[in-house]
């Protein structure tokens, strides 16, 4: 067996820990000892998506690796460390901590640098860049003290950093040196509509503005000095006015730089030293350097494959992007400035919903060359494939940016050749999706599993499944969109069915549009259906066999076979009398407690036959049924706003506490979770919930359709400065909209990407009511609100449902046999070793 060689990647960030995915994927590790050096004590982490730390994300949730993973994977990893030199000669490195590596071959992965200007004052102690994991934490650690912000530099990462500062509660100004925003890849009237939709969201910005100097106030407090205008004082300032290379160490070796900086490399992302390789952001390549992930990722690919021997050369990368800035859609594609000679230019303005478009034609008007997209980006993908594959335009190019009236079809999959690239981060082709379906995946899922498209930015994830979907109709394969084998419906559709035919038990509905007896899938379903309707209380008889085992004992069943229980407390505002009640609850009947995310206090232990004992109790006491086990509203969460707080504008107590009292019987195709806050600081976290409320001097802004969980999603700016009236009528309407026509176990933020046309149809049916369906919404969801009931309230005074709580069909006691121990003042069943032993000693 032959040597294994040394192999050294300088650079722990996204790229260097795709190449050495990459690597591995390519059997390369079998060969090679692998180190990899990152300088921050992080591992990878997806900087895409990093201002989603301010957002509660963590480091953890942000990860692409662990160390404990590299070490499975046999790959030494040293982080936290930084690399003094490069011995060329000898083919060695230095690392900080002393230690020295040997390398056979060496990847560069360094990365840039955020650029500070050098304006006077600019390493004061309030000045910071936006770039890693320890910034963002010195960040809000200066917010935490500080009212104001301040972003020098308008481009994409200027932009994100402002979005940052406004998620921190900070009022946050833009300073951009150029004429407009995003100067390279938007024109001068995209830039205006850009600076006039942030500016809408409350983000003051000021371009064409150079700031001389920054000035300490005595309090700490940083002033900026401009050529023109009014000094602007701030409590934080960050810089983000663009990224350098990070090439001293190529610089330190001798290697090739480019006069502007940049490690140079040839196709195959060699250096001028054959041992030396270099991708991502440090990399010159045609005297270019390419600031995205995507392309960053292509020379890692490139450079794995040449190191097995295989010929994959870097051939440049498209630099179209597509992004949300501040909740605003921008889009660019190609030469969207027009430079290359003899262009058409097709423009759309609307200046009502703030939306630009622009196209970039050849002379013919058959070629697309470039686009700009603001305010809108639903055009984004069909145009991006135009441009890739060069795809003949309609005979009138303008009608693909025109309004859904008039617009041009939209690209469908049929009309992409098998090279056009899907999933630009991953790059995987429309080719080797179809491979993969033939090789016999037969959904999304599975074909996400197998290429790993739409695994990184989801981008493409709605052109993945229209092609999905389209090449499995082409093989014959029906796509079966039935709730599941008993109905050959979707939700949407029974639900209409039931609001149709006024249909009340499943009994009836699957006797006319159904067929066997109901299954796991259907009957919760149905019964969902059935519950947002009628609101007809879910352990009636009609309905109780149709639930599953949460709502069936109306408690969540916890993994060791007990239940947990969870009183409602409405905005998270409790007296201490019913604090008391909850403690002794819990005391008496060994719980244990705990406080939630979402300000309730959970009870858990409980075992089946003491669930109507506790909750007479708590119900004695005020309180009400939390829902908790059920696909309905959870909780209303909120901060104390103006009530306590010195920041706060409105009283976020007071609106929570009424927004949890009128939804709280509402049941739902998933659970639904709102918050509450009374002002910019955001303490309650509104943007991140399926109904988020922000305070303003003048009323509320009303965010939708975010949430968290396992695919977290930004809430998107609904209405702005709405009085209460119109804050609760837009509410209602948007909740039974999404019961309405929600698949089954979809959270908003997932239906609202499922709706052709996304926030702007919604805001066309519920604001501007273009179905007419206002009046209706209105007087449905006044029905739920009029027959709520407690369903605890509700089984504890029938004999026959409380007859479900007993352990034993004969008997309300309970099961003596079941031992329980202490273990770090936590309530489990006892293991069977456990019984044994205190058998015996009895």
């Amino acid at each position: 067996m032959s040597q294994r060689k040394d192999l050294i990647i300088i650079g722990n960030g996204m790229v260097g820990h795709h190449f050495v995915d990459t690597f591995r994927a390519l059997n390369g590790a079998d060969q090679w000892r692998i180190h990899i050096i990152g300088e921050e004590r992080h591992s990878a982490y997806d900087r895409v998506h990093l201002s989603e730390y301010f957002q509660g994300r963590s480091h953890s949730d942000l990860a692409l690796g662990t160390s404990e993973g590299y070490q499975q994977a046999g790959i030494a990893a040293h982080l936290g460390t930084r690399v003094e030199r490069i011995d060329r000669a000898a083919h060695t490195v230095l690392l900080s901590d002393g230690e020295e590596l040997c390398y056979d071959k060496l990847v560069l992965a360094t990365g840039s640098y955020p650029f500070v200007p050098p304006i006077p004052g600019h390493d004061a102690e309030r000045c910071f860049v936006y770039r890693t994991l320890d910034d963002l934490d010195a960040i809000r650690s200066a917010a935490d003290q500080g009212k104001t912000g301040v972003v020098i530099g308008g481009g994409l990462l200027g932009l994100e950093a402002a979005n940052a500062l406004t998620s921190l509660g900070l009022t946050t100004e833009v300073i951009e040196f150029a004429p407009r925003l995003m100067p390279v890849q938007l024109d001068a009237t995209a830039g205006t509509v850009l600076k006039d939709k942030i500016e809408a969201l409350g983000v003051r910005v000021h371009t064409d503005t150079a700031t001389q100097q920054i000035e300490t106030l005595n309090d700490g407090r940083l002033r900026l000095h401009f050529a023109d205008g009014e000094p602007l004082e701030t409590d934080v300032l960050v810089f983000s006015a663009g990224i350098r290379p990070r090439d001293e160490l190529a610089r330190q070796a001798g290697l090739k730089v480019g006069e502007r900086g940049g490690v140079c490399i040839d196709n195959h992302g060699r250096t001028s030293d054959n041992d030396i390789y270099a991708i991502g952001e440090v990399a010159l390549w045609d005297e270019r350097i390419f600031g995205l992930v995507a392309p960053g990722y292509r020379m890692a690919e490139t450079v794995a494959a040449h190191l097995e021997g295989c010929d994959s050369p870097f051939l440049g990368a498209d630099m179209s992007t597509k992004l949300k800035l501040l909740g605003v859609d921008v889009g660019a594609i190609g030469d969207a400035h027009g430079t290359t000679p003899g262009t058409l230019s097709f423009r759309y303005h609307n200046e009502a919903k703030q939306q630009y478009k622009k196209i970039v034609t050849s002379a013919d008007g058959k070629r697309l060359l470039g686009a700009i997209l603001v305010g809108d980006n639903s055009a984004y993908d069909s145009l991006l494939q135009y441009y890739l594959n060069d795809i003949a335009l309609p005979a009138e190019p303008d009608s693909l940016i025109l309004p859904s009236a008039s617009a041009a079809p939209a690209l469908g999959p049929d009309a992409l050749p098998d090279s056009a690239t899907i999933c630009s981060c991953m790059n995987v082709t429309k080719g080797g999706i179809v491979t993969a379906i033939d090789g016999g995946c037969c959904s999304v899922a599975e074909v996400k599993a197998e290429t790993r498209a739409s695994s990184s930015c989801g981008g493409c994830a709605a052109m993945l499944k229209n092609l999905v979907d389209a090449t499995l109709e082409a093989r014959g394969v029906e796509v079966d969109h039935s709730l599941c084998e008993h109905f050959s419906y979707t939700r949407q559709a029974l639900y209409h069915l039931v609001q149709v035919e006024q249909i009340k038990t499943f009994d009836e509905l699957i006797r006319r549009h159904g067929r066997g007896h109901g299954c796991d899938i259907c009957k919760p379903a149905v019964a969902s259906i059935l519950a947002s309707h009628w609101n007809e209380g879910v352990h009636d008889a009609a309905h109780v066999k149709l639930q599953d085992t949460n709502d069936t004992f109306l408690a969540n069943m916890q993994k060791d076979g007990t239940y947990s229980i969870v009183p409602r407390i409405a905005g998270g505002e409790i007296t201490p009398d019913k604090l008391l009640v909850i403690g002794q609850v819990a005391k008496d009947y060994r719980l244990y407690t705990k406080i939630t995310g979402g300000q309730r206090i959970d009870l858990f232990g409980a075992q089946l036959h003491q669930l109507p004992e506790i909750w007479q109790r708590l119900i004695d006491a005020g309180f009400e049924t939390g829902h908790a086990y059920g696909k309905a509203l959870r909780t209303v969460k909120s901060c104390v706003g103006s009530t306590w707080c010195r920041y706060g504008q409105q009283d976020s107590v007071g609106m929570a506490i009424l927004l949890e009292n009128r939804y709280k019987g509402l049941r739902a195709p998933h659970k639904i979770k709102f918050a509450v806050s009374g002002c910019t600081r955001e303490c309650a976290e509104a943007q991140s919930k399926d109904i988020g409320v922000i305070a303003t001097e003048n009323g509320w802004n009303l965010y939708v359709c975010g949430n968290g969980g396992m695919k977290p999603r930004h809430a998107d700016l609904f209405a702005t400065d709405l009085d209460d009236v119109h804050l609760i009528r837009t509410i209602d309407r948007l909740l039974m909209f999404y019961v309405r026509t929600a698949d089954r176990l979809q959270r908003t933020a997932r239906w609202m990407e499922s709706l052709e046309g996304g926030l702007d149809y919604l805001t066309d049916v519920i604001l501007n009511d273009c179905l007419n369906l206002g009046e209706e919404l209105d007087q449905q969801m006044a029905r739920i609100v009029d027959t709520y009931q407690c369903e605890w309230k509700a089984t504890l005074e029938d004999e026959q449902k409380l007859k479900r709580f007993r352990t034993f069909v004969n008997s309300p006691a309970g099961d003596d046999n079941i031992l329980f121990v202490e273990e770090r003042d936590q309530i489990r069943p006892a293991t069977h070793e456990e019984k044994n032993r205190l058998i015996a000693s009895a």
